[in-house]
């Protein structure tokens, strides 16, 4: 959308492309982070910010637009949210060491890729076209963020159902390789969490 850069600061359809840029520098910087506290952090980051973005589009943006847009783009739209909340809450109950951590973020990363682009090249230039004062919805979307910000992100369903699993949903393959070691799941799970230790300690200097 090469007219992003003649829309108004607080133009609506603006603050979302902010914000598409923003998780997608938090992204590239994750690519290129060197080390496990580097990345973390910028997790962290990316999370905050995709959480409060998607409140901003679920609360705000979506519900003026859905009718202009189509069902066909907004129900999309709608399950590539739902994807990518499961993968956040599964982050957000996640620990760091966990040797599965960093590449569920690289699979959100991508996912979210795949929805800025088509709302960048599909949803958003025909949701331009709404007969709505895109400034004052802007407003009304800063004023939100603000709140989200201060009070944090409302809880939402795909947290709750994680919760609920209690931490034992798995990916395939990781759960397959616990079952397979002779410590048993448990046991995997100790010895990850004195090598994760071990890894921390500081050397001595051998005199």
């Amino acid at each position: 959308m090469l007219e992003r850069l003649l829309l108004p600061e607080k133009h609506a359809i603006a603050i979302l492309l902010k914000d598409h840029d923003t998780v997608k520098e938090l992204f590239d910087k994750f690519e290129k982070a060197k080390s496990g506290n580097e990345k973390e952090h910028i997790i962290q980051s990316a999370l905050t910010e995709l959480k409060i973005h998607a409140a901003l589009e679920e609360e705000i943006f979506y519900p003026t637009v859905r009718a202009h847009v189509g069902s066909d783009l907004m129900n999309e739209a709608d399950e590539e949210h739902h994807v990518a909340r499961v993968l956040i809450a599964e982050l957000d109950r996640g620990r760091h060491g966990d040797d599965h951590r960093f590449a569920k973020f690289t699979v959100l990363s991508e996912s979210v890729r795949h929805h800025i682009k088509e709302e960048e090249d599909e949803m958003l230039p025909k949701a331009k076209d709404v007969k709505v004062d895109f400034k004052a919805l802007g407003e009304r979307m800063l004023q939100r963020k603000t709140e989200l910000h201060e009070r944090g992100v409302p809880p939402d369903a795909e947290h709750a159902m994680v919760a609920a699993a209690g931490g034992q949903a798995d990916t395939p393959a990781r759960a397959a390789r616990r079952r397979r070691s002779p410590l048993g799941a448990k046991g995997a799970r100790r010895q990850q969490s004195a090598k994760t230790l071990q890894r921390r300690r500081p050397k001595r200097n051998s005199r």
